[in-house]
């Protein structure tokens, strides 16, 4: 089976790929979200939501971080833990940009929208990261009732925080 997607609109920061990567999770650095002209009238009625999740293709991994199936999760390094130290788990267990497909879904705070632009806060995506689509976050979208996995609750309690 072949799939095709092509591209809504566009990523735009003035952030350095390097910057991207150092930004913790939740930060609120903002960025902006070109749409393409075609797509301009998918933005009628998103005004007012507080928060969009964003998919994106991640065009630019490296080759070995496309169809990888386990991985360490390497985040944690920041967190002082060594490699040695982090378990192999599938990519489906983790957030990282390796995945079998490379595509990312980002909840992102949306701040404003200005004609095709859409100004938002919390994106890590690299200036000229494909955006393949847009979703408003609604309440469905909300778990209160959860539980996290063995090896990372583990992870958790060795950092002495949550991660």
């Amino acid at each position: 089976m072949s799939i095709h997607l092509s591209p809504v609109g566009i990523v735009k920061t003035n952030a350095s790929e390097d910057e991207i990567k150092q930004r913790p999770n939740g930060s609120e650095s903002e960025s902006r979200i070109e749409i393409f002209p075609a797509y301009q009238d998918a933005l009628y009625g998103l005004e007012g939501f507080s928060h969009i999740l964003v998919l994106s293709y991640l065009d630019k991994l490296r080759p070995d971080q496309i169809g990888a199936l386990k991985i360490k999760p390497r985040r944690l390094l920041r967190k002082g833990f060594t490699l040695d130290e982090l378990p192999s788990v599938g990519v489906f267990a983790i957030d990282s940009p390796t995945r079998p497909n490379p595509i990312s879904m980002s909840l992102v705070k949306l701040l404003r929208v200005e004609g095709r632009e859409l100004f938002v806060s919390g994106l890590k995506m690299f200036d000229g990261t494909p955006v393949l689509d847009i979703k408003p976050y609604t309440g469905e979208y909300r778990v209160d009732d959860y539980s996290l996995s063995k090896w990372y609750l583990e992870l958790c309690g060795k950092a002495g925080e949550h991660l």
